[in-house]
């Protein structure tokens, strides 16, 4: 059985097509522009909220009476099922407690200071994350994105054979679509080592959500948890009985005495208050890529061992690696200022690949103004949506609809340009008739 399509359906499916590759692309230079911007995730969390108490450090006794006070004020609200507490660093200096309905800052002392207000730093994170999508499909999208990208460097490498011989050559002068392609092709060159390691431990972070319940339904049956365990440690059986407030000053002295070389920057509290509760303290290894160990400890602060993040399994020790690598939370401000320079340029590397693209088909005949416009439009929205969200937390506060500005800037300038490009086009009519007349 056959069927034939008519030209112009035929010419309908080959814009869609062309479509469909841009907005690839588009959401691929959105993942690249916003992971750049998010590597300063802790700083504009200090520029968000600058009159925050900061420490460099806070005593045990302040922190349980930090506890004390949150889950106090908390007594009409339904009981919390998890309680983090956030210790100073480095990155960032201030003390944090949150709960299920609510995040505060801790003075020196204990003392409730003032409400976290981060929210554009959250949405940020949330844009690269998830693309601002339910956390199960944006992750898995910007997983399989990851994946595109390693992809794209691998079959870019063997596109050019020259490609090495030719990593110093750059014609920026000649401003057309050469001086585009030696761009692309030199900061691709340099940035290889950093792209491939990026995608793939965004892959892995992205696809969490997939490999996860995959591993689960064919292995725990269903259990995700159970699933996770084995890297992640499991957690023991609940028990819902009233009981004291957890006392988290003997674990932290533990710590200090047993494990003086690590650095503890979060403490969990499990089930607080309940017959079930438990601790676990989370430590940087200094001179290590993992994220951290997991000290788990009993509601009275008995140890009771670690997960393995450190001394595991290769398995335990490479996902708890990956984060780290990924976002460049590691080495200080130096790995910080070098993740931010070879992003912009993987990010340059995005958007004149699809110049490029755009390039070739010109010089094939076809031209594709609206395509070109469009693209344009999406380069410059996607920063000016940051802008413009970032002016409105100074504006209108922690509350100000992020998201919505976010994509309304994007899409106002889409249009611009698309309005720009048809101008553009009825211009050159008019002048086309104007001289067929004559």
């Amino acid at each position: 059985m056959s069927f034939a399509l008519s030209k112009d359906t035929v010419r309908r499916a080959i814009s869609a097509h062309s479509a469909l590759g841009l907005i690839c692309c588009a959401l691929l230079y959105l993942i690249c522009a916003t992971g750049t911007a998010i590597v300063l995730y802790e700083e504009w969390q200090r520029f968000e909220q600058r009159d925050a108490p900061e420490m460099t450090a806070i005593a045990p006794a302040s922190i349980q009476r930090g506890i004390e006070n949150v889950l106090a004020s908390e007594r009409d609200r339904p009981a919390t099922t998890h309680l983090y507490v956030h210790l100073p660093t480095e990155a960032l200096p201030r003390t944090t407690i949150t709960t299920d309905t609510q995040a505060v800052h801790i003075d020196g002392q204990g003392r409730i200071a003032a409400p976290e207000e981060n929210a554009w730093a959250e949405f940020l994170l949330a844009l690269h994350y998830r693309l601002n999508l339910p956390a199960v499909v944006g992750m898995s999208l910007v997983g399989l994105f990851g994946a595109m990208l390693v992809a794209l460097t691998i079959s870019g490498i063997a596109a050019h054979p020259r490609i090495f011989r030719d990593a110093f050559r750059l014609r920026a002068r000649r401003g057309d679509d050469v001086a585009t392609l030696d761009w692309h092709n030199r900061l691709a060159v340099w940035t290889i080592p950093f792209a491939l390691a990026i995608a793939l431990t965004g892959a892995m972070i992205g696809l969490f959500y997939i490999s996860g319940a995959g591993l689960a339904a064919s292995a725990y049956g269903g259990d995700s948890e159970a699933a996770l365990a084995p890297v992640f440690g499991g957690e023991p059986e609940g028990d819902a009985a009233p009981a004291p407030i957890p006392n988290a000053v003997p674990a932290l002295a533990f710590m200090a005495r047993e494990y003086p070389a690590t650095r503890p920057y979060y403490v969990i509290l499990h089930d607080p208050g309940t017959a079930g509760q438990h601790m676990q303290i989370v430590a940087e290894h200094p001179r290590r890529l993992i994220f951290g160990e997991y000290y788990a400890f009993s509601g009275g602060g008995v140890f009771r061992g670690t997960a393995g993040m450190a001394d595991g399994t290769v398995g335990q020790q490479l996902a708890a690696s990956t984060y780290n690598l990924h976002f460049g939370n590691y080495g200080g401000l130096p790995v910080k200022i070098a993740y931010i320079l070879f992003g912009l340029a993987m990010t340059v590397v995005v958007a004149t690949g699809t110049f490029i693209w755009l390039d070739k088909r010109e010089r094939a005949g076809k031209l594709s103004p609206y395509l070109r416009a469009s693209w344009w439009g999406l380069v410059a929205g996607v920063p000016s949506g940051m802008a413009a969200t970032l002016l409105a937390r100074l504006a209108l506060g922690n509350d100000a609809p992020f998201v919505a500005i976010f994509w309304t800037t994007c899409l106002l300038t889409v249009a611009v340009w698309l309005f720009r490009a048809r101008r553009t086009r009825s211009g050159e009519a008019v002048t086309v008739g104007a001289v067929l007349a004559e």
